[in-house]
């Protein structure tokens, strides 16, 4: 039961982990471009797209190199070094520089690379045929949460705004540093199972070669038939943590409350995360529901979700920061209409 209860215990403090360091990185990014457009400072010349952009474009290059990276160092240490990385990122909106900025979207996208490896390898090695099922879910209920709480502050403070001051910018991402820097730490608590000793061995020589196989399983037919579904999960993924916020912060019609609704966007897309994760896992469990058939569910929702895009945003929200000279969309935006988006 002991070498049981390290594993949980293991499994916890890792979600609470990435609760903290995604509360602060989701966060960050769902509201970077809209702060880098109000930063008064005519010498910085950064965007927050081109950042997200070089981010997820080094973490895809750096996956082939991750698993070398983990076993030499371990998973968890390999976790700290990238928490650190992250909370590099953050700290760079306190003071901003363009070099700074691209240089931390760099290291952070390597720093994503390892730390979803690290991740993968260690609740794998605290976890048994009988409990990955549970273990997977604790972990993904804890890390669907980051989406919540850094949003919220995000509405409180920025209700009614119509700029973000230099202050209320330093506060936010202290915050966010701070809580970076927490879930870090926690990485430090976790420890060795008899059950992770056992498969040290097993597993070492398994991620040396990890790296040629990724490259076996390019070739693959099943690999090249979703391939265009991972390169459309990547689009998706750009437009609701970067650009759909901040198109709704461009959004003339919303005056005052434009800025303020960034936050609110990303609780409910938070929400609609968790509460969906939990309905098409009860449907997979449905005898009279396949995975495709959740697939397609997910498709129609995206049909609807991008039509009504379509007519409620105006086209230049994207890149437009003064609201006054955005053009007016098919429709009058409404606060519900994008909650249900």
């Amino acid at each position: 039961y002991f070498p049981r209860g390290i594993r949980t215990f293991n499994v916890v403090i890792l979600g609470v982990g990435f609760l903290f360091i995604f509360t602060a990185f989701t966060t960050c990014g769902n509201v970077e471009q809209t702060v880098v457009k109000s930063l008064g400072n005519s010498t910085f010349t950064g965007s927050g797209y081109h950042s997200l952009g070089i981010i997820y474009g080094v973490f895809s290059f750096s996956n082939l190199l991750a698993p070398m990276i983990v076993t030499v160092i371990g998973p968890k240490f390999t976790m700290f070094l990238s928490g650190l990385l992250y909370s590099g990122y953050i700290a760079m909106f306190i003071v901003p520089s363009t070099w700074s900025f691209y240089l931390t979207s760099v290291l952070i996208g390597i720093g994503a690379a390892m730390l979803w490896t690290a991740q993968g390898q260690f609740l794998v090695e605290n976890s048994e045929a009988s409990t990955i099922n549970r273990n997977t879910g604790m972990f993904w209920a804890l890390l669907q949460c980051s989406m919540l709480f850094g949003n919220l502050y995000i509405y409180f403070d920025w209700n009614g705004r119509t700029e973000i001051p230099d202050n209320s910018r330093r506060n936010i991402f202290l915050s966010l540093l701070v809580i970076s820097i927490l879930g870090t730490l926690s990485f430090l608590v976790l420890r060795k199972s008899h059950h992770e000793e056992e498969m040290l061995s097993e597993e070492e020589g398994q991620s040396l070669l990890s790296t040629q196989t990724i490259l076996q399983l390019l070739k693959t037919k099943t690999t090249l038939l979703l391939s265009p579904c991972m390169a459309y999960s990547g689009l998706e993924l750009s437009f609701y943590s970067g650009v759909y916020g901040t198109c709704i912060g461009a959004t003339a019609q919303f005056a005052e409350a434009a800025k303020g609704l960034i936050g609110i966007s990303g609780i409910v897309v938070g929400i609609g995360e968790i509460v969906g994760g939990g309905l098409f896992g009860l449907l997979c469990k449905n005898s009279r529901f396949r995975r495709t058939s959740v697939v397609f569910l997910g498709m129609v929702a995206h049909f609807v979700a991008f039509y009504l895009i379509f007519l409620n945003i105006p086209d230049d929200a994207p890149i437009v920061f003064e609201t006054t000279s955005l053009k007016k969309p098919y429709l009058t935006p409404r606060y519900p209409v994008f909650m249900i988006i």
